[in-house]
């Protein structure tokens, strides 16, 4: 406030001061932040419109003519954009939360509420997760849902090669009741890994049964994104049908060459299912390569069949599209290609494949639960492209601050740079809009993802002509470009380039 007052008259900064409480009343002229004549997107979908937004202490408190009001920070927006805070609806950054509690992969690209819990996998118990996040907060919001892989892997233990016992679905059952009592957005599922890969469609099931009385919600990596795809999204449109709560396809993807060029036939599924009557939604990141553990390659677990190894290398992915990320037996292949590693060891790259996955079984068997972590192509960009435009698809990241994959430091801007500026997928306002409003409606969640008085002001700043992920497999933890600045419940998290250290998110819980 003093710097606004003594651009106007230097050394008349203690009367000026004075004069806002004199002539209009403070309470109703001052605010803790101005942006002034930004172009503001509100989130909806709409046109923007070059306006001032003015916020109070955690919460947007005006918008419109501002020019009568100080604030004692001012920003000038002219010529930029300024849109809610984009939410990452299926984020696994908590991981380095508590290392990296300032958030940078996150706030560099605009990202001010991360959605956790995801794949099935989720902090247990909940309560206790969410406790810690208060008590030692970092800088964004938190939300999670309840992890069925967690639940079962803490009710069968080692013994999860099996459907589970009645008696052992009613104790997930009531691990899971804990979960949504303290917050949970709803149940997770990531069906395509151990444990969950064993359960019974019965045990999911019952488990989502409870989710209306908390009006919680179901998200699900399907139990296969390629071999078994069809059979795994009509599992995720029977849970919507039978328990009647909205759903969503996480990381929406067609990742084989046999479903290549079937996004339409997809999104007719989809829609059919809509105009029955199901909520069934989708998120997504826009890279045509996914991260995973090597062994979800092999949905049968049939690690050593030489005939499913090269059906994978063909259909699947390839021998030079699978680059290791963290591989732990062998180090020194981290950045390489699979294809690198059967050169090297003068191997078919079919072996090769099986060898490695041998290898990862024994360091388990020595160490514990060895990383064994990939990333691989196995997508094509029409079919991303196709995905990302349904209307019922919002943006995530499925990323964390570590690891090969670049989503985890440029999926929001990727959007923002290559989709909306370079190939004119979507428009900036409909970009926008699946970042935020879309993204907050689907996940469902109050206050946040539109600009409007009365909502918690999470906002970001940004170029939309300069705004680009800089992320690459070589170079994953390269800061995006363009993004000006990023606040969460109405503190700068992200100026000029650098973070700024203030731990203000929150929790974030399932709307009641």
């Amino acid at each position: 406030m003093k710097r606004y007052f003594e651009r106007i008259a230097p050394g008349k900064t203690i009367l000026l001061l004075l004069l806002p409480v004199l002539l209009t009343g403070c309470e109703k002229q001052c605010y803790d932040s101005i942006i002034r004549g930004a172009r503001v997107f509100d989130g909806s979908g709409g046109d923007p419109i070059v306006t001032d937004v003015g916020i109070r202490a955690d919460t947007i408190a005006a918008m419109g003519d501002l020019s009568r009001a100080v604030g004692t920070e001012e920003v000038d927006g002219n010529g930029l954009a300024l849109a809610p805070g984009f939410i990452d609806t299926h984020s696994h950054h908590d991981r380095g939360l508590r290392k990296d509690p300032s958030a940078l992969a996150l706030v560099s690209q605009g990202i001010t509420t991360i959605i956790v819990g995801q794949d099935g996998g989720s902090h247990f118990p909940l309560r206790d997760y969410f406790q810690l996040l208060n008590d030692s907060a970092v800088s964004v919001n938190v939300g999670s849902y309840s992890g069925h892989n967690t639940l079962r892997d803490h009710v069968l233990g080692t013994d999860y090669k099996r459907k589970a016992t009645q008696a052992e679905i009613d104790r997930m059952i009531q691990l899971a009741h804990a979960d949504l009592q303290a917050g949970a957005l709803g149940l997770s599922t990531g069906l395509e890994y151990d444990p969950g890969i064993y359960s019974a469609k019965e045990e999911v099931l019952q488990i989502a049964a409870i989710l209306p009385q908390y009006n919680g919600r179901y998200i699900s990596h399907l139990r296969s994104e390629d071999r078994y795809f069809w059979d795994a999204l009509g599992e995720i449109i029977t849970i919507g049908r039978e328990v009647k709560v909205p759903v969503q396809i996480s990381h929406f993807k067609l990742a084989m060459r046999g479903l290549w060029g079937k996004s339409d036939s997809t999104l007719r599924i989809l829609e059919a299912a809509r105009q029955e009557g199901i909520d069934i939604t989708a998120d997504l990141y826009p890279y045509t390569y996914w991260s995973s553990t090597i062994r979800v390659l092999f949905p049968d677990r049939n690690f050593s069949d030489e005939r499913e190894a090269a059906f994978i290398l063909r259909e699947v992915t390839s021998a030079e599209g699978i680059i290791f990320s963290n591989y732990q037996p062998n180090p020194e292949y981290n950045g390489k290609s699979l294809a690198d590693a059967a050169k090297i060891e003068k191997r078919s790259p079919e072996k090769m494949l099986i060898e490695l996955v041998r290898r990862l079984d024994e360091c388990d068997q020595k160490h514990g639960d060895c990383n064994g972590s990939i990333v691989a192509t196995s997508m094509a960009e029409d079919d991303v492209k196709q995905l990302l435009m349904w209307k019922h698809t919002n943006i995530c990241s499925d990323g964390s601050s570590s690891g090969r994959h670049p989503r985890g430091f440029g999926a929001f801007t990727r959007i923002l740079g290559r989709y909306v500026r370079e190939h004119k997928i979507l428009t900036l306002q409909e970009a926008i809009y699946k970042m935020t409003a879309l993204a907050a409606d689907q996940i469902g969640i109050e206050r946040r993802g539109r600009i409007k008085a009365g909502n918690y002001a999470d906002l970001v700043l940004f170029d939309a002509d300069s705004v680009l992920d800089q992320a690459t497999l070589e170079n994953p933890q390269n800061i995006s470009t363009g993004i000006q600045q990023v606040w969460v419940n109405g503190k700068a998290v992200w100026r000029a380039g650098k973070v700024t250290g203030s731990r203000v998110g929150r929790v974030v819980k399932r709307r009641s």
